[in-house]
């Protein structure tokens, strides 16, 4: 990690860490064009920097990340708050033994329950409990502030640039 003093001309210049590398780039290899690198390794400082400032949400309610997009993906189901393990899967974009973990602990916390399927006697579905449904509501509410207090530092019309211009992005790569 750059020294304090190294760090702070840069933000005296209005610079961040990526202008730092890239400078040196620019310096060591002028044949390179590095430009992708601004937006590439700004877009993962900045995940990596909202991951950190989300698990300190989740972890007050008890949970990581897994567990809460779980719990969120039921909750935002509807009533009844069931999903197959098959559709928690797909929805989550995690492999079934992934989910399977997850389920475990969430079902040892008493937060969900499986159960089999009306529909389907052989299949099964899982559900919210009580507990459940009280816990995420909390926690997804208080993860809005948070996510409210994330981009607060930019405007409303900053903001809905820059979700356009990242839905395009995640679109051309196809995620």
């Amino acid at each position: 990690m750059p020294s304090r003093e190294g760090i702070f001309p840069l933000v005296e210049r209005g610079l961040d860490h990526v202008d730092r590398i890239q400078e040196q780039w620019a310096r060591e290899r002028p044949d390179l064009d590095t430009s992708p690198q601004g937006l590439i390794g700004r877009t993962h400082r900045i995940a990596d920097r909202l991951m950190e400032e989300l698990l300190v949400v989740y972890r007050r309610h008890g949970l990581g990340q897994g567990e809460f997009d779980v719990l969120a993906t039921l909750r935002r189901a509807g009533a009844p708050f069931e999903l197959t393990p098959s559709a928690l899967a797909q929805t989550t974009m995690v492999t079934s033994g992934a989910v399977t973990k997850r389920l475990d602990r969430l079902e040892t916390a008493g937060l969900v329950r499986r159960q089999p399927s009306d529909l389907d006697g052989r299949g099964r579905v899982v559900g919210l409990t009580e507990a459940g449904r009280r816990l995420i509501d909390q926690a997804y509410t208080e993860h809005m502030e948070n996510e409210h207090r994330l981009v607060a530092g930019l405007d409303a019309d900053e903001r809905a640039q820059l979700e356009h211009l990242l839905r395009r992005w995640a679109l051309s790569l196809g995620a």
